[in-house]
Order: C-alpha cells, then structure tokens, then sequence
C-alpha cells in the first residue's frame, strides 16, 4: 500500500491510498450486476470446484468482466433460482438470516408423502447430525400440498441440507428438488441454465426487506 508491503492484519486503506496485489493496482468497481439463474442440477455454487464439476458461474454471460458470486447456495443436486452479484454489501445483506427473506421450494419425492412430515417440519424437528453428532433444530415457515407426493416448502433461515435431511429422517428419497422463489423475486418460466437482469423493482423490494 502507498509503495510499502502491509504485514500487519487489519490495515485499513482510505481513500487515495494506492493498492497493488503482485504489482498490479487494486482499483474498486464502478459497475455492479445483479443476476438469477435458474441452476440446473449437476453444477456447484462455487468459484472453482478440485473435483472438476460445472460451476454454476460458467453459466452466466460471458460479457461480464466483474468477478460475480452467489448469494447462498443450492447443492449439486438442486435446480432452481440462485442469485448472483458483485456487490458485496447488498449480498451480505441479502444472504445474512436476520434479513428474513423467505425461499420456496417445490419438492418431489419418489412416493407419497405422509401428512406427519409437513406436520413436524412447521412445527419444528430437531435431528442430529450423522457425521458431527450436533444437534440442530429444522422449521419450515410454511407448507403447502401440490400432490401426494410434492410439496411447497418456505425456509427463513434455511440449514445446509435442511429440507433432504428432514426427508431423510421421514425415509423418503427426494426425486426433485427446485428453488422457485427468493423474496420477490420468482424462478417464473426462465430456462435452466438461462440468467436474467434482477428489475429496479425487485431490487428494491429485496433492500426494503433486508433493511427492516
């Protein structure tokens, strides 16, 4: 910074402070996106992935010179809406629990599901962990039935995992599961492997509840 190398953890820079990774200027950006992408199962959320499996980011536009990322995840085998950005303070608020946002969910499983899970899961589980041993509670805010054997699940919160493990703990294999909806924003008809631009209007919603 300023010609000199920082070695001292929390440095601050202000501005005009002159910043260089490897020689090379460190200059803040100007142009901000924000995107959904309705992710198709088989592709990660991540930057890179040692295994060699397609990257959800591979799949937005390839004119984008900023580096974007997720906010939150949907695991390799999910489908639905993710969104991604470059601006950090809107994804910190966005992505963090206390916003509160709502994500719907539509589940299938392999057989029909019994009223008992929809029954337990809004009213709360708490399942161990397999591997770790902790134990964490599971709540859905709100269910609703599409068929016997599909359900609408709405997270807050939102666990890794949550809804496959509260599946699991009922014996049920999970044949499909997709993201349609994050706040107000909604999965709609939007292809997989397609992104679109987030509205003015859907951004500002998406503040409006993260700033409550």
């Amino acid at each position: 910074m300023n010609g000199g190398v920082v070695t001292e953890l929390g440095t601050k820079a202000a501005t005009g402070d002159v910043v260089c990774v490897d020689g090379i200027p460190v200059r803040r950006e100007t142009v901000t996106h924000y995107l959904a992408l309705h992710k198709p199962p088989g592709y990660i959320c991540a930057s890179s992935d040692p295994q060699g499996r397609p990257l959800a980011l591979d799949l937005l536009p390839a004119g984008i010179g900023e580096r974007l990322y997720s906010i939150g995840r949907l695991d390799y085998a999910s489908s639905g809406l993710i969104l991604f950005t470059n601006d950090g303070d809107f994804a910190a608020k966005v992505g963090h629990p206390s916003a509160n946002i709502e994500k719907e969910y539509v589940v299938k499983a392999s057989r029909p599901i019994p009223d008992v899970l929809p029954a337990q899961f809004v009213k709360g589980l708490s399942l161990e962990d397999a591997q770790t041993g902790e134990t964490a509670l599971f709540r859905a805010a709100s269910i609703r039935r599409i068929a016997p054997n599909t359900l609408s699940v709405v997270l807050v919160e939102g666990k890794n995992r949550e809804i496959r493990r509260v599946f699991s703990h009922f014996h049920l294999h999970i044949a499909s599961l997709r993201r349609v909806r994050i706040g107000p924003v909604l999965l709609g008809d939007l292809p997989e492997g397609v992104s679109r631009l987030l509205t003015p209007h859907e951004l500002s919603a998406l503040r409006c509840l993260s700033d409550d």
